[in-house]
């Protein structure tokens, strides 16, 4: 049991990395946030509706399931959307550093969920990663837009990793990331044509777009989505939250070496920056401590 949470935390720094990438992709690709959503979920859909005709899989499901995967569908479509908007009017840096306040939210929310006290320790290393988005705030803010647009994206990303916390007790990951996705584009398809998104200018779309977007869709949607959904089988949504903050990390790296300028901030930015790293290694030292103390107990 111990060597699967070792390889599936392992395999969750994997997943982390590529939604770094994400964020560089969701700067690269021209269209604006709503579209990009859109593109990406009906994308994702199609790549796995054929990975399920190919493995013979059902896609029979319970009517109650699907309520609740209907609603979880529409909150992280409204989380990529916040998300992406985030970059478009600030960049990667500051909208990857913001959503690291997702731990925060986890740590409010997850409680009332799996009907469990809130650890003292939680909260505070949450209101570590406030602190550090303060100081971002006070030298960045330029940047206010995009960081509303971040925080609210992180709430519902916290939110959406506890419901799944709940889901993948009793469903597959592959069926659950499956019908999140298809109402969760069903949702967004909704809102255009309420809203007359759609054109003919709408499915006219660069190459390079193309090609970003069929990478974003495959691998860091379908692969990555369903693997996380996975990994909770043995993770806290607590600690896949606190994991994900290393996403700006690896994003912000990324973003230099591609952007090079255009992501250079002030100090300040990376100090706080630095405190998200520091709370992410402290939740990992915290959390093998207390894992070692339990078996020595039990010996």
């Amino acid at each position: 049991m111990q060597g699967d949470k070792l390889r599936n935390y392992l395999h969750l720094h994997v997943i982390v990395f590529i939604w770094g990438f994400t964020a560089i992709l969701g700067a690269l690709i021209s269209i604006d946030a709503v579209p990009l959503v859109w593109y990406r979920m009906f994308l994702a859909v199609i790549f796995i509706a054929v990975y399920f005709l190919i493995r013979k899989k059902t896609f029979k499901i319970e009517k109650k399931a699907l309520v609740k995967f209907a609603i979880s569908g529409i909150i992280i479509a409204v989380h990529w959307i916040t998300f992406f908007k985030a970059i478009k009017v600030s960049n990667v840096s500051v909208a990857l550093v913001t959503m690291s306040t997702g731990a925060f939210f986890a740590s409010l929310i997850e409680p009332f969920f799996f009907k469990r006290r809130v650890k003292l320790i939680e909260i505070v290393l949450g209101l570590l990663v406030i602190a550090g988005l303060y100081i971002i705030f006070n030298f960045e803010s330029q940047y206010t837009l995009g960081i509303v647009y971040a925080l609210i994206s992180a709430f519902l990303s916290a939110l959406f990793s506890v419901l799944n916390g709940l889901f993948i007790q009793k469903h597959d990951a592959n069926t659950i990331s499956f019908y999140q996705l298809l109402f969760g584009v069903l949702g967004v398809t909704l809102y255009m044509l309420f809203t007359q998104q759609f054109s003919i200018e709408f499915f006219q779309i660069k190459t390079t777009d193309w090609i970003y977007l069929f990478v974003l869709s495959s691998i860091c949607t379908a692969y990555a989505f369903i693997a996380s959904v996975k990994v909770m089988k043995y993770l806290t949504p607590y600690t896949v939250m606190l994991t994900i903050n290393l996403e700006p990390i690896y994003a912000i790296i990324l973003a230099l070496i591609i952007f090079g300028e255009k992501e250079q901030m002030n100090p300040e930015f990376y100090y706080g920056a630095f405190i998200v790293l520091f709370v992410v290694l402290l939740n990992g030292v915290l959390k093998n401590a207390s894992s070692i103390k339990k078996k020595m107990i039990k010996k």
